[in-house]
Order: C-alpha cells, then sequence, then structure tokens
C-alpha cells in the first residue's frame, strides 16, 4: 500500500470519528407545521431545512403536520429553526399532540363555516343569475338587469372575502416569503373573476361571473374540508400511538446515581432503570431483573 493510502485512510478515518461524534451530540425536535398542505410543502420543508448547518435529517409527516429534526444543538437552536421555517413561509411550534388535535379541530371548525357562508351566497347568486342563463336579458330593462349584478356583487363581495381565507393566508404567507404554493393560483382566480365582475358591474358591462367566482370557492372549501378530515383522523391516530410512549426515564449515571429526564436525550449506550408499571422508554437489552 502506498503513503497516499495511508494517507487517504487517515482522511476517511477522521472523517468517519466526525460523523460519528457530530451524531452523538445529535438530538432531536419534532415541530408542528400546520401550513403544510401538499406535497410540494414537504418537498420545500425537507430542501431548504436540509441546507441550514448543523442539520443532519428532516423527515416530514403530512399527516401529523410534524416535520422531525436530528441536528447539532451546538451549531442550532429551536429558535434558530423556528425562524428558518418562518423565512421560507411556514410557522412551526415544538409538537404537542394536544397542540395538534386543537389545531386540526379549530381548522375544521373554520372550514364548515367557510363551506355554509359560500354555500348560501352561492345558492341566492345562482338564482339572481338564472336569467342571464336563460337568455332573458333581451326581455329586461337596464335598470332591472343591474339591480340584479348589484344584489350578486353585494353578497359575493363579503362572501369572496370571508370564505376564502382558509386560501388568502396561505397563499400570502408564501409570497411574503417570495415563494409558490398550491393556494397562489387559487386566490388569484376567485379574486380576479371578482374583481373583474365589479368592474364589469361598475361599468354596466353584461359579463359578470360572481356566481362562478363563489361556486368555485365553494367547491374549493368543500375538497379542503374533505381532506382536512382524512388528515385529523390519520393524526389521531398517530396520535393514541405517540401518546404510549414513554415521556421520561430514569437514567443510570456512570456513578450509579439515577436521574429522571425526558426520553428524547436518552442515546445509544446509556442505562436505564424501569420500574414496575413504568413504560419502557427505549430499545434496549436487559442487563438485571
Amino acid at each position: 500500500m502506498s503513503p497516499r493510502d495511508h494517507h487517504d485512510d487517515r482522511l476517511d478515518g477522521r472523517g468517519v470519528a466526525r460523523k460519528e461524534a457530530a451524531a452523538a451530540r445529535s438530538v432531536g425536535q419534532d415541530f408542528l407545521v400546520p401550513g403544510m398542505h401538499c406535497a410540494g410543502c414537504i418537498a420545500k420543508i425537507e430542501r431548504e431545512i436540509a441546507r441550514l448547518p448543523g442539520v443532519h435529517e428532516v423527515r416530514a409527516n403530512l399527516s401529523l403536520k410534524r416535520v422531525k429534526l436530528i441536528f447539532d444543538p451546538a451549531r442550532q437552536s429551536v429558535p434558530e429553526l423556528k425562524r428558518a421555517f418562518d423565512a421560507i413561509g411556514f410557522t412551526a411550534a415544538p409538537f404537542d399532540p394536544a397542540l395538534s388535535g386543537e389545531s386540526d379541530r379549530r381548522a375544521e371548525r373554520e372550514l364548515l363555516i367557510s363551506i355554509a357562508v359560500s354555500g348560501f351566497a352561492a345558492a341566492n347568486i345562482m338564482l339572481l343569475s338564472v336569467a342571464v342563463w336563460a337568455g332573458l336579458f333581451e326581455d329586461m330593462e337596464a335598470w332591472t338587469r343591474s339591480l340584479m349584478e348589484w344584489f350578486s356583487a353585494l353578497i359575493a363581495l363579503p362572501t369572496v372575502v370571508y370564505a376564502g381565507r382558509p386560501f388568502y393566508r396561505s397563499a400570502w404567507n408564501a409570497l411574503k416569503k417570495r415563494h409558490m404554493n398550491m393556494d397562489v393560483p387559487i386566490s388569484l382566480a376567485v379574486l380576479l373573476a371578482t374583481g373583474a365582475s365589479l368592474a364589469q358591474t361598475i361599468r354596466g358591462g353584461e359579463h359578470v361571473y360572481f356566481d362562478a367566482a363563489v361556486t368555485l370557492l365553494f367547491f374549493l372549501l368543500i375538497g379542503r374540508y374533505l381532506d382536512q378530515r382524512m388528515r385529523a383522523k390519520a393524526s389521531a391516530a398517530a396520535r393514541d400511538l405517540i401518546a404510549l410512549q414513554a415521556v421520561e426515564a430514569i437514567l443510570i449515571g456512570p456513578d450509579g446515581r439515577e436521574e429522571r429526564v425526558p426520553a428524547s436525550r436518552l442515546k445509544p449506550g446509556l442505562k436505564v432503570r424501569v420500574l414496575p408499571g413504568m413504560r419502557v422508554p427505549a430499545d434496549g437489552r436487559i442487563l438485571e431483573g
């Protein structure tokens, strides 16, 4: 073997040693990210967060809206990681199963109210628009047609503003960080259709699409609610499994002293005591008992 080969072996050994040392220092932290809605969100989070110094692993779970990070606490901290999420358009907080359940219930309640508002508005605007689609404008006076369009506008404008909030909020957060997500084109479509219809109403034009804008919003909200509902069920099942995990462990130090520590701080090679009735905090082998 040449001296160069010996030198390369030493370099490789040092690299492996550095990686093992970094892995030994690494800690895990789960974050709740309510703004994850699609595979594109997952790809963006895993790509951007993995670029941060000291971050060794990023795994996103769309059903739980949870992101698990493995990182070096000497190079990253939880507040810094939260700011990194914010920089790419997502709000993150340390994961708490109870907090996740409350977030799901709050999102479902908001979507249900938005569906009810948009459905009521769509039905009423369609009643006012029957004459348009039936081709009866020829038998109407101009002021009658204008009155019907203004009634439609009065119903559509507050509906679009209120019921579209789940989409606008997500789109605005993405645009603030100069990113795109699926809610940006949805928001643009609804707002542009409503704005163009309002302009036509003011000018006395014949082509208004308040019914199309509100109906589109209604069906999009139904789809978002069904998606949220399915994810909430999957999330609830996962939370039930997480609830079975041990929260803390009794760590036995080198001197034999015992200390209660969070189970997340356990690392390979440590010794723990499991008292009768306690949950086993980690995989391992029985030394005594």
